[in-house]
């Protein structure tokens, strides 16, 4: 896994050691994975949903 140096900029956070941005992921360096919807895949399994804003209404033209 990951034996990178965290620094007080970092602060242990696991870092993009591959990105895939055509198909909408990166591989972390703790063998997670992120989504481009902000979504993420966690080495144990474990899933984190996507972060998404709830969408405004559109206005309507007449």
């Amino acid at each position: 896994m990951c034996s990178h140096q965290t620094s007080s900029r970092d602060s242990g956070a696991p870092h993009i050691v591959s990105a895939h941005p055509e198909q909408g992921w990166s591989l972390l360096c703790d063998g997670g994975i992120l989504f481009d919807d902000t979504g993420e895949l966690h080495p144990d399994g474990s899933v984190v949903p996507p972060h998404r804003a709830p969408a405004e209404p559109l206005a309507a033209v007449a």
